[in-house]
């Protein structure tokens, strides 16, 4: 019957079809979330070290980063819904890989396995958006899509901890398994067949920023324990500089690019999306290490750790709304300032652990979310208009690869800091050596804060860039 409905009634018809978004978004952001409040049971299961069981959480965003242009690529070759369908069926069947996982690396392949369909999801989830809503109701049903995301952000946290607490760390990927199995029937009955224009795929290009993205996050999660100036990690960045321009070059001159560069002539664009990068990496430094900070360090049960973490996605979820909505009479530039140091100051509140209180932990994970919330809603709706409609697509795309950038760099990034800070605090004992090198790591990621502050500010007013016109044919 509902099927009928979707197809006979327009109005329920499209509102079907974004049923099937949101719960893609909410599955992969739930998934994202819960697995933090895990990472020290799993540590310690596998009786393994952070640097291994970062790659748990480090694989799954850094595939998902280097896949997203080329899933959408694909997206606009073959339709957006094989793409998305076939996306929920991997993570589905990766999830219940991940639960079966008898060591380490069998749960980082996994993982790997799982990311490969999360991002087929994430790709095309604005796309169908776009397909399926005239203008007028697109910001209502992104705006909707926003929440849930939130949600899931919120709700993964306490669910996690609860899951872990009670049935162990299995749970959190069984969990997927039946939302998986219904997302995939539902996404296949409901997102219509569309026959897209046959382009040519840009092989070239995918690879190239497939090697780039690796090879640099490789580098950088593992300078630490392989040496800064070693053979291997200054190969690595010289591959990743090479391959990147490379890249460059092939979407210069193809005909179907997989990212137009003209898009970066563009002011607010390219700041937008900078900041927007450096929002996910404070955003990432905190929830990745405050699990361990939390869990391991006081002892705290696994469950109280998560509802703690969910206080951060709860008043992001309060806070933009309302910041959308003053985003339209004020712009991204004040708002996306403010929530950058707003962010700054729960990070510095955070960094203070040594004398632990709740109400601490709880004010600076609540500033950390106002502040996320003032940033995201404002920022997004920049990068969307600040460029013309016929890019409206690239610009979203562009848009989910910042934010998961973002957030490899982010474990990678506090990962490293907070390593390097415990060798250098090690004639410490473990009580006093973990708080300090916490301080010192979250005193870094505030300072990136401060630079994402800068960077918003410095965007200008929010005018939209007009292409030169001999750029306009490759464009449409």
């Amino acid at each position: 019957m509902l099927c009928h409905l979707a197809t006979d009634n327009p109005v329920v018809r499209k509102w079907l079809i974004h049923s099937t978004t949101i719960l893609g978004v909410f599955m992969s952001t739930l998934d994202a979330s819960i697995v933090n409040i895990a990472m020290p049971e799993i540590t310690t299961y596998f009786h393994t070290t952070l640097n291994n069981v970062e790659w748990v959480v480090m694989v799954y965003l850094l595939l998902i980063s280097s896949l997203l242009l080329t899933y959408g690529k694909i997206g606009d070759m073959y339709g957006h819904r094989p793409v998305f369908v076939s996306g929920f069926a991997v993570f589905t069947i990766a999830s219940l890989f991940n639960s079966l996982a008898v060591n380490i690396w069998m749960l980082i392949a996994a993982r790997a396995l799982q990311a490969l369909g999360a991002g087929a999801i994430l790709a095309v989830v604005q796309a169908i958006i776009a397909d399926t809503f005239p203008p007028s109701e697109r910001g209502k049903a992104i705006g909707l899509n926003a929440m849930f995301v939130s949600l899931g952000l919120a709700t993964g946290p306490a669910l996690g901890g609860f899951l872990v607490q009670t049935y162990g760390w299995q749970s959190i990927f069984i969990i997927n398994i039946p939302i998986g199995i219904l997302g995939t029937f539902w996404s296949w009955k409901i997102l219509p067949h569309k026959v897209k224009k046959p382009q040519k795929f840009d092989f070239g290009g995918a690879v190239t920023i497939f090697i780039a993205l690796s090879t640099f996050l490789l580098a950088l999660s593992h300078g630490q324990a392989w040496g800064w100036s070693s053979s291997i990690i200054l190969g690595l960045f010289f591959t990743a500089a090479f391959s990147l321009l490379l890249f460059a070059y092939i979407e210069i001159k193809c005909q179907y690019p997989m990212f137009n560069f003209n898009l970066f002539r563009n002011r607010v664009f390219l700041s937008s999306n900078f900041s927007a990068m450096i929002n996910y990496l404070t955003q990432y430094s905190v929830t990745f290490l405050m699990p361990f900070y939390l869990v391991t360090f006081l002892a705290l049960p696994a469950n109280i750790s998560g509802y703690l973490m969910s206080i951060f996605p709860l008043t992001m979820l309060l806070t933009s709304p309302v910041a959308g909505t003053l985003s339209d009479r004020l712009g991204s530039r004040l708002l996306t300032s403010l929530g950058m140091a707003v962010i700054c100051t729960g990070i510095m509140i955070l960094s203070y652990t040594e004398n632990f209180s709740y109400l601490t932990i709880a004010a600076g994970l609540a500033l950390v979310g106002i502040g996320t919330g003032l940033f995201l809603a404002p920022n997004n709706n920049a990068i969307m208009e600040s460029v013309p409609k016929n890019q409206i697509g690239v610009a979203s795309g562009m848009l989910a690869l910042m934010r998961n950038i973002g957030q490899v760099m982010g474990v990678a990034v506090s990962g490293a800091v907070f390593s390097i800070q415990l060798a250098r605090y090690s004639y410490l004992n473990s009580t006093a050596r973990f708080p300090v090198a916490l301080h010192n790591t979250y005193l870094v990621a505030a300072m990136l804060g401060l630079l994402g502050a800068v960077v918003c500010w410095s965007r200008g007013k929010q005018n939209v860039n007009i292409f030169p016109t001999g750029c306009r044919r490759r464009q449409q």
